[in-house]
């Protein structure tokens, strides 16, 4: 008869125990390490694809960024032409270039359809003289165009310093208006 095996001592009792038996136990840890590396690798491959997307969106940023700093550089060139443009010596040059002269004292019409003041047709002012300065006049005659002593300047219907005659109402050049002025333009806009 056969002699069952005798009980390892020693050196190879503590290999034998630390040495798992090839049986049924490592047959069912082979799906749970497949898992557990399935999971790792879906984990990494999520986190490749979510920092790539926000590289993207960051690259995408600082390009937006860059627009935004070019076309604000462009509206404050387009802002600063506007500006320079509705100055009123330029406004008052580009409407001589234009062939518009100052208006003359305005007429309003009441709600019941009667004229109140007394409408005149503008008339373009004399050519200034080619003389650098004016001179100081020394006859004694009085200038008929010269106001009287003690009116108040700008009533009188003399020729004002810019040439338009002045009417006993507001000026119409003082007054920016909307509807006589076109909006200005910029090419390629």
């Amino acid at each position: 008869m056969s002699r069952p095996a005798a009980p390892l001592k020693g050196r190879a009792a503590r290999l034998a125990r630390l040495m798992p038996s090839t049986g049924p136990s490592t047959a069912a840890r082979t799906p749970f390490v497949l898992l557990v590396v399935l999971l790792l690798g879906g984990g990494l491959i999520t986190l490749l694809l979510l920092n790539s997307a926000l590289n993207e969106g960051s690259f995408r940023l600082s390009e937006l960024k860059r627009d935004t700093t070019e076309l604000t550089d462009e509206q404050q060139a387009l802002q600063r032409d506007v500006d320079s443009r509705s100055q009123p010596d330029a406004l008052e040059k580009r409407a001589r270039e234009l062939g518009m002269v100052p208006g003359g004292s305005p007429a309003f019409l009441n709600p019941d359809g009667t004229v109140r003041g007394d409408p005149a047709e503008a008339t373009a002012p004399p050519s200034p003289s080619p003389s650098p300065s004016p001179t100081p006049s020394t006859d004694a005659t009085p200038d008929p165009d010269a106001p009287a002593a003690g009116a108040p300047a700008g009533t009188s219907g003399s020729p004002s310093p810019s040439g338009s005659v002045s009417a006993t109402g507001p000026d119409p050049a003082a007054a920016p208006s909307a509807e006589n002025s076109p909006p200005p333009t910029s090419p390629g806009r």
